[in-house]
């Protein structure tokens, strides 16, 4: 049976485990919401006690905290920013809309550890309010998370993409539209069509990111900046700057960056346009792969893994698989921020907390899957170089480049005659017009046809 301690705050005494390092607004979170057992993620966490850090910072120098005081909760912060003591930080995300739970849960852990007589509402929370550092941290948490993680990730998948589509750029197949045979482009085109729409989702993150460095904090309960010194916003931002080379500033509107939550769901759509490109990049790939056999067939996948627990031998596309499933989480997490964003009842958003969980969890995600793409799927897929020949050879809708020559109609029933007949599409044409046959391998070669103009 667990040991206890008696703990106070201003509702009375509880009990909380003597060996827990929070204190007794922790605890009563811990008893309030047995929801999911789902607890903000560790970059958030680290990303509130680098708020804290800096805060104590601020607060030193503006002659508002004591020497040593401040020293204790900046060390005290460190601890946790560096990744020790994450154990301590189990209320659930389905809380208080305001993150107020955790945001005391942090106080109170850096408190303890700080010792020295500090407290955690008069030292570790001066001049801040639940509902200005939250915000806050979700700002800084997703910036944090965009610098360091997704946007190297996917900067990395855009440089694979891209050498690999001057690998495969001599290879030709039939393109296609609507599921169906249509023109012929080269492997290169279509993987050039896969980069540029992570380099478009790349370009629209960096959009976002200027927004995320401006922070509510100094705005306090309110937008007001209660209790809070004049400098405070200024010199926290200077502090948080200097210590994660990320350019912070205070936001320039402390009402709407507490009451609303516009700049987080901005990214999460954001991060919905990157999920909806890998899922089409991922859907691109096994269909590619399908088969080997029966399928499309024009590349083969890495085999990282058994495909079936009862037909041996079957080997299945798994990271495409697992990143279409990413993409789809991510979606659904930008629908869940969607209506989170418009909670802000007149100077607080109360879904806070929901905010923080589903943005981080997309940014997380979608760094790892983007890095799996790359690396484990497309860095390495072969080529089926006779299947696409097979394709291209009998793909009656070649007969398109002989439009501008005999005209659309004349064009379609050589294309019908030659799909029905499953003959070449030259043979057909030769048949049917009076172009010779050097004169239609010349119109029809698939290489000139990817690179358009209109042919003689």
């Amino acid at each position: 049976m667990k040991n206890f301690r008696i703990e106070s705050d201003s509702l009375g005494d509880i009990d909380v485990p003597v060996d827990a390092i929070y204190g007794p607004q922790t605890q009563r979170a811990i008893n309030n919401f047995p929801i999911s057992g789902l607890t903000l993620p560790k970059r958030f966490i680290q990303a509130l006690a680098l708020l804290k850090k800096s805060a104590a910072q601020a607060n030193l120098e503006l002659g508002l905290l004591d020497q040593k005081r401040a020293e204790g909760i900046i060390h005290s912060a460190n601890l946790i920013a560096s990744g020790k003591h994450l154990d301590q930080f189990p209320v659930d995300v389905f809380q208080t809309g305001s993150g107020t739970s955790t945001n005391m849960n942090m106080n109170e852990v850096i408190a303890m550890l700080a010792g020295n007589t500090v407290d955690a509402n008069d030292h570790v929370n001066m001049g801040q309010s639940s509902n200005d550092v939250i915000p806050s941290t979700i700002h800084i948490s997703a910036a944090i998370a965009l610098s360091n993680h997704l946007l190297p990730a996917l900067k990395h998948l855009h440089k694979t993409i891209s050498n690999k589509a001057v690998s495969v750029s001599e290879h030709i197949k039939t393109g296609r539209t609507h599921l169906m045979d249509a023109m012929p482009i080269s492997m290169g085109q279509e993987l050039s069509g896969w980069a540029g729409q992570i380099e478009q989702g790349i370009e629209g993150l960096e959009s976002v990111r200027n927004r995320l460095h401006r922070l509510a904090l100094g705005g306090t309960a309110v937008g007001t900046g209660i209790n809070t010194h004049s400098d405070f916003a200024q010199t926290f931002c200077a502090a948080l700057t200097k210590d994660t080379g990320l350019e912070f500033e205070p936001s320039d509107n402390f009402f709407a960056s507490l009451a609303g939550q516009d700049v987080a769901v901005a990214l999460s759509g954001q991060l919905k346009v990157v999920a909806v490109s890998l899922m089409k990049i991922a859907n691109d790939l096994r269909w590619m792969n399908s088969g080997p056999l029966s399928g499309i067939g024009e590349i083969e996948l890495e085999a990282l893994q058994p495909g079936s627990s009862i037909m041996p031998g079957k080997v299945n596309p798994v990271i495409p698989e697992a990143v279409a499933m990413v993409s789809a989480q991510v979606i659904g997490n930008d629908a869940t921020i969607t209506i989170a964003g418009q909670s802000g009842n007149f100077e607080l958003n109360v879904m806070l907390p929901v905010i923080a969980y589903n943005l981080l969890e997309s940014v997380e995600i979608l760094a790892n899957s983007a890095s799996l793409l790359a690396d484990k799927a497309i860095a390495d897929f072969i080529i089926k170089t006779d299947k696409l020949q097979q394709s291209l050879a009998r793909n009656p809708i070649l007969v398109t480049a002989l439009n501008p020559i005999i005209g659309y109609a004349k064009a379609a029933e050589i294309a019908k005659k030659a799909y029905h007949s499953g003959r070449n599409i030259i043979d057909v044409a030769e048949e049917e017009t009076d172009l010779s046959h050097e004169q239609l391998i010349k119109i029809l070669d698939p290489i000139a046809l990817t690179t358009g103009g209109i042919r003689t």
